[in-house]
């Protein structure tokens, strides 16, 4: 099953603990990547959710730009607001020695009000009060498995979709690939006159040429405007795109190098084509290779 590196999931919810009831707002997003990079915002407090997050999503995953985000709000009545005496502390440290300089340089400052102090970052708590949160950790992690099911129907949604397209390209290209042998057919009696013509030309330009050496420009030349190999090797590309869709396994890396093949053969076809026809069939190849690599770049 071909599956997208692109995919979209959320969900909300309460958690009822001990310490309290939870409002849970997660987030799971993801865009295509080179690799796997896993990216988190969660409650820095919430110690371990990041690292058990992380591992379930590595253990689902193989490629993507992935961003989790989860707000999480205590909505019960057991909220409160705490003053962090130490960092209070040092406000009013700061307050003094601010005032201190003041004075030596002959200024006078406004006064500082309570109310300026709490403003200062640090100085109030509003985090819930929950001495281990382990107990949270685990309801959140166990609540992440149905989101990430979520996240990951929807990559294989597109999957299916992308697959459908890819489908159709890879049909395009053995079409035109079939083209291509008829093409190369409908060009033999030019082929054989063109190769009298050097012949001919070979002949008149060094009459003494040794036959041996005379074999060997014909066959160079013969070698030139061959493309058999290039459209035996197209075909065999064709049967393993087919194979590559096919499977369960991620394939996205495996596409992008076939791609890369798919490509060098339509360029070798047009350098040796000969004939208006096969260089037209080797550029409609170019252009659905190029489409096809398009698409590719989203398979995990």
């Amino acid at each position: 099953m071909v599956k997208s590196m692109t995919g979209f999931a959320a969900q909300t919810g309460d958690i009822a603990t001990e310490t309290g009831i939870y409002a849970c707002q997660w987030d799971l997003r993801s865009v295509n990547g080179r690799g796997l990079d896993l990216r988190f915002r969660v409650p820095d407090w919430l110690d371990g959710l990041e690292a058990a997050l992380r591992k379930r999503l590595g253990n689902r995953l193989n490629r993507g730009n992935v961003s989790l985000t989860l707000k999480l709000t205590r909505s019960d009545s057991g909220a409160s607001m705490r003053v962090n005496a130490a960092a209070l502390d040092a406000a009013v440290a700061l307050v003094i020695a601010a005032e201190t300089q003041a004075e030596r340089q002959g200024l006078r400052l406004a006064p500082i009000t309570a109310a300026d102090l709490l403003a200062i970052k640090g100085v109030v708590d509003s985090g819930p009060e929950q001495v281990d949160p382990a107990p949270l950790v685990a309801a959140l992690v166990e609540r992440a498995g149905p989101l990430i099911d979520a996240f990951e129907a929807a990559r294989a949604a597109e999957g299916a979709a992308l697959a459908a397209i890819l489908g159709g390209q890879v049909a395009a290209i053995s079409d035109l690939t079939e083209q291509a042998r008829a093409a190369v057919e409908a060009r033999r009696p030019d082929q054989v006159s063109g190769l009298k013509a050097a012949l001919a030309r070979l002949t008149e330009a060094a009459p003494t040429l040794e036959p041996g050496r005379l074999e060997q420009e014909l066959a160079l030349i013969a070698v030139k405007t061959d493309v058999t190999e290039e459209l035996d090797r197209l075909a065999a590309h064709v049967d393993a795109a087919k194979a590559l869709l096919a499977s369960d396994q991620p394939v996205g890396r495996k596409l992008d190098f076939l791609m890369q093949e798919f490509n060098r053969e339509a360029n070798t076809l047009c350098s040796k084509a000969q004939s208006a026809e096969l260089t037209r069939i080797g550029l409609d190849l170019k252009t659905v290779i190029d489409q096809m690599r398009e698409q590719v770049q989203n398979v995990e």
